[in-house]
């Protein structure tokens, strides 16, 4: 049986247990969620580094899953663009049951077999999968991996049971040994915090390989309302050393792209100068300032 499965003797008799034991207990099971994704950190960075490349190249992310494991996945996925200014086309989610199963209970969708390898088809070489599933065993999940190991894309598996028919499909696997939940396969507890917390550091450390971050700030942030604009000008003003107005005048210029505003703060020409020095750089805003410095 999946370690995510058991019923431990621990919690026998929870359900008449004081409010603040039972709850003591579900932070219990959160800390160990989170000890099992900082024991898979040298997972999670090989598979960083994969997913980094594959996307340089100009491959696609996409995010597979039934239940708990596609929710948690669509949410990292849904919150990139905004955060690290990733194209919206360069996403996709096989969810089991479609998207109404984001709202619904469907429960019967995650064994569709058929449906996930349909899916996972209209994956190309070039892309990469996330696979999510806290069994590892989830039919909707195994055989879209499948397909898309047998098409050529890397498969990055996310699982929280060892020796998975999910993990035998993976390029790279990240175990998150969380063990067994507090309530029994109640699987969005501790599980679904390990997966949370992992997919947050594979698609962060994933874009500092890819220039999104300078000194902990997001240079790649899209400024689309008040809140984002004045954290890019903070941003800006941060980096560039510059004084408000300037800041401001940058970004104008830059229509709101970040890197561009602070080469301009700094001193280049022009936007378009701004830009190619960012080509040249491959995005990387620290190499392009140290091409400004060294001339």
């Amino acid at each position: 049986m999946a370690s995510t499965e058991l019923n431990p003797t621990d919690y026998k008799s929870i359900d008449i247990w004081p409010d603040e034991n039972i709850l003591a207990a579900l932070v219990g099971g959160q800390e160990r969620a989170i000890a099992a994704v900082r024991a898979a950190i040298p997972q999670i960075a090989r598979a960083a580094d994969a997913l980094a490349s594959r996307l340089k190249l100009g491959g696609k992310l996409f995010y597979a899953g039934a239940g708990t494991s596609i929710r948690v996945g669509v949410q990292d996925g849904s919150e990139l663009p905004a955060t690290f200014n990733m194209a919206e086309d360069k996403i996709g989610y096989l969810i089991a049951g479609g998207r109404v199963a984001m709202f619904d209970t469907l429960a019967d969708a995650e064994d569709d077999i058929e449906e996930g390898a349909r899916a996972a088809s209209a994956l190309s070489p070039a892309d990469t999968l996330i696979a999510i599933a806290a069994s590892g065993t989830t039919p909707y999940t195994v055989a879209a991996a499948g397909r898309a190991h047998e098409i050529g894309a890397t498969v990055i598996a996310l699982v929280n049971n060892a020796n998975s028919p999910l993990g035998a499909h993976a390029d790279f696997e990240i175990l998150l040994n969380s063990g067994a939940e507090v309530i029994a396969g109640s699987t969005r507890m501790g599980a679904g915090t390990a997966q949370k917390a992992a997919l947050n550091l594979l698609s962060t450390l994933t874009h500092v390989k890819l220039g999104a971050v300078y000194d902990g700030m997001m240079v790649n942030v899209q400024a689309g309302n008040l809140k984002l604009k004045k954290r890019a000008r903070g941003i800006v003003k941060s980096i560039a050393g510059a004084d408000d107005d300037a800041a401001s005048a940058a970004l104008e210029t830059s229509k709101g792209e970040v890197k561009p505003a602070i080469l301009l703060c700094k001193g280049v020409s022009s936007i378009d100068v701004a830009r190619q020095k960012l080509i040249e750089s491959d995005g990387n805003l620290r190499l392009a300032l140290q091409g400004i410095a060294a001339k």
